[in-house]
């Protein structure tokens, strides 16, 4: 027997769910925002940048992004992708060689794992490759770490750095790298892009991209829903896939197959779409609404 997932897809005549939350580089709407934020990250890796800055709200595309960007990488990289960073230098130094596949004993002081990182950097550059280290969540970086990685990048041969940085993460990370005690590593920053909310029209573009990758054959969702989705979401991805899931669910239950700007109203007036916790203000169900809503259930 199906899931109630499964008989909503089937009622809207889709394939998939085409508002999941978990990230799928094939429903990737290529927003000019998020071409921008990609084309930077591109300039970046090619002209060799020290560090390279990516910043945007919650939910705003990011990690999608950037593992968009690592699909396109070639043999002549070496990644090391680093999500948890928290703890002292020489924790972060630790999760670095991890994620590089470098042993880290945790009895190695922190000299022998900063010479360890070196001898390892030298000798992918002296085989022709590259060391990208790429920090997601790197809001969560402290003052101390961020420094840490500023030292990283005076490792260098003439004139080619041996190791890049991409540091990716929400808004107060851009502000704590401008801080005034912060020059010096934003000095390094050779390209950034700051990834800002959808506007109303992106998120009419987007709801109907994905929608089409998940098999649709119309629209769904009423102009008028869609406009109250951008209001209620602040034009952020996730909780625009939050909502218009949760709308869907809505509509299949009332076995109406559009979602109507009525239907987005109810879930919202639910309190069942938590909206990264906002507050939004929506005026009283209507009264026939409620009074038919009572018949249907007596």
């Amino acid at each position: 027997m199906g899931t109630s997932l499964d008989i909503y897809i089937d009622f809207f005549g889709l394939s998939e769910r085409p508002f999941s939350l978990v990230p799928d580089p094939s429903f990737m709407f290529w927003s000019e925002q998020h071409r921008r934020a990609f084309t930077m990250l591109e300039y970046g890796i090619l002209t060799r940048a020290p560090v390279t800055l990516i910043t945007g709200e919650v939910g705003a595309g990011k990690t999608t992004i950037l593992y968009k960007l690592l699909a396109t990488l070639g043999e002549d990289v070496r990644i090391g992708l680093i999500t948890n960073s928290h703890g002292d230098r020489g924790e972060l130094l630790r999760w670095v060689l991890l994620a590089l596949d470098q042993p880290a004993s945790p009895d190695a002081s922190y000299v022998d794992l900063f010479g360890q990182f070196q001898a390892y950097l030298i000798a992918e550059y002296a085989a022709g490759r590259r060391v990208i280290l790429i920090f997601d969540e790197a809001q969560n970086l402290s003052r101390e770490s961020l420094e840490e990685l500023r030292m990283f990048t005076n490792i260098n041969s003439n004139k080619d750095e041996l190791v890049q940085l991409v540091l990716v993460g929400q808004p107060e990370l851009r502000d704590t790298i401008r801080r005034p005690d912060m020059t010096q590593l934003a000095q390094r920053v050779a390209a950034s892009f700051h990834i800002p909310a959808m506007d109303r029209a992106t998120v009419h573009g987007y709801v109907k991209h994905r929608l089409q990758v998940a098999g649709a054959q119309d629209q769904i969702f009423d102009p008028d829903a869609i406009d109250m989705v951008h209001m209620a979401s602040k034009g952020v991805p996730r909780l625009v896939n939050q909502l218009c899931d949760l709308a869907m669910v809505y509509g299949f239950t009332k076995d109406q197959r559009h979602v109507s700007r009525e239907t987005v109203e109810d879930v919202l007036r639910d309190g069942v779409f938590f909206a990264g916790g906002q507050t939004i203000d929506l005026p009283p169900r209507p009264l026939e609404t409620t009074e038919a809503s009572s018949q249907r259930g007596s």
